[in-house]
């Protein structure tokens, strides 16, 4: 069980002493002496607050403004950065004379993000532990305690991000398990960050469903209301973030023009925001690639484009025996498995595959128009010609 901070905790860790401590207490990676050394430090009544906060920290690092207060929920759930500038940035465009409230505000990542750029922020939360660390994190910042369901604000943009997992742990994927749910979020201009695998038929107020990732992972599915959107503008957007601070977007309106062809010297896997937002062939007519099958979100094409592709050495008809010879042939001892549309469990097909050799190698098992077939590929562009069994 995690820690649990308690409001004193809290107004000891932001006092003078709390934060002289924090500031020399480093853990050793041992914890009988790490507990030992903090009760040293600050006695036995803040020991565990001053230890606990020492490690959150060291977990937030890099991720995160340094000398930060977490709890080790909020720092789990925590909004990423570059996804909540971008979502700042997409609000200012929109809001920037009105005042945007981050109804579940928790520690305040959300907050801090939306005042670099907006006038008017307020931030709330009901848990008083959360609010006093969101104090500390965001000094100035506009802060009351209120339920989301109620907030104090009027008129205002709404910003929230309901909790997608249970009291026990349990992931939810219905807008009405939520805490707190979808439909009671006060409107009429929302934006919601959600779980990227939520059926979006039963939140018919999202005017346009945005799919938003991060460095090749999907981490959120942002729920835009009508008032916040242009009339005539897209349903269905990806925005594909790097911590590079490189990204781009990809919506509903663009060009879906493309082909449906036999695999190409590339295979080509789109990033999950563009899949999941349902715009593969958007994606391939933008980069000149073509289908394999119009239901499989694989491309294909001559040349890839920056992301996640593999080239193709050999491919053929799906079957057991053959694809162990063909990796047999190769000298492949290490394999990845990639399946789409047939009912193949990678860890179970690998041992019957008997591998043995220096090389690696991507397999894709993938269901097509003319049936399973399997890719044998490899990353890198090396000048081995690629065959057909």
């Amino acid at each position: 069980m995690p820690f649990a901070f308690s409001v004193a905790d809290v107004a000891f860790l932001t006092s003078g002493a709390g934060r002289a401590a924090l500031s020399s207490f480093v853990p050793g990676g041992d914890p009988l002496r790490d507990v030992a050394a903090a009760r040293r430090l600050v006695g036995e009544e803040h020991a565990a607050a001053l230890l606990e906060t020492a490690l959150l920290r060291a977990r937030a690092a890099g991720r995160f403004s340094d000398g930060w207060f977490w709890t080790s929920d909020a720092l789990e759930q925590a909004t990423a950065v570059p996804v909540a500038e971008h979502r700042a940035r997409r609000l200012a465009a929109v809001a920037a004379d009105r005042v945007v409230h981050d109804v579940t505000c928790s520690v305040g990542v959300e907050v801090a993000t939306l005042s670099a750029v907006l006038d008017r922020v307020v931030g709330s939360d009901l848990d008083p532990v959360r609010l006093a660390m969101a104090r500390a994190n965001v000094p100035g910042a506009s802060l009351v305690r209120a339920d989301a369901l109620a907030p104090p604000t009027r008129n205002a943009v709404v910003v929230a991000d309901p909790a997608r997992r249970t009291a026990s742990g349990r992931r939810v994927r219905r807008p009405d398990e939520m805490a707190p749910p979808l439909a009671a979020l006060p409107g009429p201009d929302l934006v919601v960050s959600t779980a990227p695998g939520l059926d979006f038929g039963l939140v018919p107020w999202a005017r346009e469903v945005e799919l938003v990732s991060l460095d090749g992972r999907v981490r959120e599915a942002a729920l835009w209301s009508a008032g916040l959107v242009p009339d005539g503008g897209p349903r269905r957007r990806a925005t594909v973030l790097s911590s590079t601070g490189d990204g781009w977007e990809l919506t509903d309106l663009d060009d879906d023009t493309c082909p449906v062809t036999p695999v190409d010297e590339w295979l080509v896997d789109p990033d999950g925001a563009v899949v999941r937002a349902g715009l593969v062939r958007q994606y391939a007519a933008r980069h000149g690639l073509a289908q394999l099958d119009p239901h499989l979100a694989y491309l294909t094409g001559p040349h890839p484009p920056s992301g996640r592709a593999f080239r193709v050495l050999e491919e053929g008809p799906y079957g057991e025996k053959q694809l162990r010879q063909a990796l047999r042939r190769r000298g492949v001892g290490r394999v990845e498995i990639l399946v789409r549309g047939l009912d193949v469990e990678p860890d179970r097909l690998r041992p019957r595959l008997k591998l043995a050799g220096p090389h690696a190698a991507t397999v894709v098992l993938a269901r097509v128009e003319r049936g399973a077939r399997a890719y044998v590929c490899e990353p890198s562009n090396p000048s081995t010609p690629r065959t057909t069994r």
